[in-house]
Order: C-alpha cells, then sequence, then structure tokens
C-alpha cells in the first residue's frame, strides 16, 4: 500500500484526537485573537450604553444547561456591565432553569454566592435595590403579554417568596413602561420571537436579543425590520459582546479553540483531498 492510500485510510480516531488538542490546547494558552465586531452586536451595544445609571433592565434568561456554553457568557457579560454602570437589574425566567442560570452567572460576576448584601469594587450592593430574582413562571407568551399590563400580577412574588412590593427596586413598578431595557438571553421557545411579537410589537419593549447559533437566524429578520436593536448571535456574538463591553471572559477563551479546531478540520479536508486526487491519479498511471 502506498503512502496516498495509507493517508486516505487513516484511523478517524487520530482525527478526533487532533481536534481533542486543538480544542483544549487554546484554553491554557495566553494567546489572543482579533474579533471583529459586527453591525447588529455593535448596534445593541451602543443601545445599552445609553442607559444612564439607575435605568432599569430586564434580563429573562431562557435556557438551560446545554445552552449554558454559548449563552452563559452572554449573561454574565450583560450583568457585569448592568453593575459596573450602575444599572438595576430585574432578572426573571421563562424556562425553568433560567433563573438559577442567572444566579449562577452572577456568582461568576461577583465571586461568590450572592446573599443579601455585598461589597463589589468597592461598592455595596443589595438585593432588593440594586438586583432581583423575579425567578421562573409559566404561561411563555402569555407571561410577557400579563407583564405589559401588570409585572406585580404575573410575579407577585420573587424567587425567594418575598412580595415584590417590599422590594425597594420593584417598588412603582406597574408594566413595560417603567422597563427601559430588555436583554433576552433564550435557546429557543419561548425567546427572542415571543418578546419581539408580544413585548416589542405591543408594548414597545427596547430588545436586545441573545440566542444560539442555530436560532439566530430567525432573529435576523426582526433586526432588519428595526423590532430588535441587536442581536448576539451563538459564541461569536457573546465574544464581540465582550470585546465591547471590556471584559474578555469564557466566549473569547472558546472562540480561540473554535478556530484551531477549524483550523484542524480544514487541513484535514485538504489532505484528504490531496490524497485523493494523488492516489486516483497514480492508479490510473
Amino acid at each position: 500500500m502506498g503512502f496516498w492510500d495509507k493517508l486516505m485510510k487513516i484511523d478517524r480516531r487520530i482525527i478526533f484526537l487532533f481536534v481533542i488538542v486543538a480544542v483544549t490546547l487554546p484554553l491554557f494558552l495566553n494567546i489572543s485573537q482579533k474579533t471583529t465586531i459586527s453591525y447588529e452586536v455593535r448596534r445593541g451595544f451602543d443601545e445599552l450604553a445609553r442607559l444612564q445609571p439607575g435605568a432599569r433592565v430586564l434580563i429573562p434568561c431562557d435556557y438551560d444547561p446545554p445552552s449554558a456554553p454559548e449563552l452563559q457568557p452572554m449573561a454574565i457579560t450583560a450583568i457585569r456591565y448592568c453593575l459596573d454602570h450602575d444599572l438595576k437589574m430585574i432578572i426573571m425566567g421563562l424556562w425553568p432553569q433560567g433563573p438559577q442560570q442567572a444566579n449562577a452567572a452572577l456568582e461568576s460576576v461577583l465571586g461568590e454566592v450572592p446573599g443579601e448584601t455585598i461589597i463589589w469594587k468597592g461598592k455595596t450592593l443589595t438585593y432588593g435595590r440594586d438586583w432581583v430574582n423575579l425567578g421562573f413562571q409559566a404561561g411563555n407568551e402569555l407571561v410577557i403579554q400579563r407583564m405589559g399590563s401588570s409585572i406585580p400580577a404575573a410575579f407577585p412574588r420573587d424567587f425567594r417568596g418575598t412580595p415584590i412590593a417590599e422590594l425597594p427596586l420593584m417598588q412603582g413598578m406597574q408594566n413595560f413602561n417603567n422597563i427601559d431595557f430588555v436583554i433576552n438571553v433564550s435557546a429557543g421557545y419561548p425567546g427572542i420571537v415571543e418578546w419581539v411579537q408580544f413585548g416589542v410589537d405591543r408594548f414597545g419593549v427596547q430588545l436586545l436579543g441573545g440566542t444560539t447559533a442555530v436560532q439566530a437566524p430567525l432573529a435576523y429578520p426582526y433586526f432588519e425590520s428595526g423590532q430588535l436593536r441587536g442581536i448576539l448571535g451563538g459564541l461569536k456574538g457573546a465574544s464581540e459582546f465582550e470585546e465591547l463591553a471590556g471584559t474578555l471572559g469564557k466566549a473569547t477563551k472558546f472562540m480561540l479553540s473554535q478556530s484551531f479546531a477549524h483550523i484542524i478540520v480544514i487541513l484535514f479536508i485538504i489532505v484528504g483531498n490531496v490524497a485523493y486526487f494523488a492516489g486516483g491519479r497514480r492508479k490510473q498511471t
């Protein structure tokens, strides 16, 4: 068997090994790659950057652990940005695991499990005043519709069971008129599409959507129509969001691994094609 024939019959496990090394090695290397910022991410970030300190930002986390590798970096960056710029966060979820994912993102940012009061970067942050977690509410898009009329009716208590009327941040909170911006991080249904249809179209919500790479194409028509202020699409969108926020995190690191893996795959495709044509020509001669 000739060299090209052996190359064409290479054990697939060797290819898998190369891919594993390509994905894992960059996580331990102190190298960086240039991040090109897309228009839809830039525009969404610019809308967020216009908010003044004290503005209320609603963050619906509509995803679960399987989607977290792509979406958790978006939630972490959004939470860190809000805390850095004194924006008040109202967290909720239309997915059962969403509020728990948000709490995990808070822990990643603050470095500890957030309690009633915490000191962070010289700031005293208090639950109920600087952020609240309303928890999960069943009902999908009907919850959004109800929030447009009355947020206290849709979420009478937070995830701890505290009546929201007792939370300083929620006092005077009636409906979407009291929300300055919405950052929806979602993996499917309910998610960006439902927030556009029932939040943006009916109640004029200002919406930035973050979603998985698979779901992102469904959101682009709403961005082109002006209904979405911006789109964070998959891990690439998350890394761009980190770049603009000035807080490089897991998405940026994972993008480096993804780039290395793509290079390995492309090289094997090239080698496979060269081996095929070279071997074919040799047999014909």
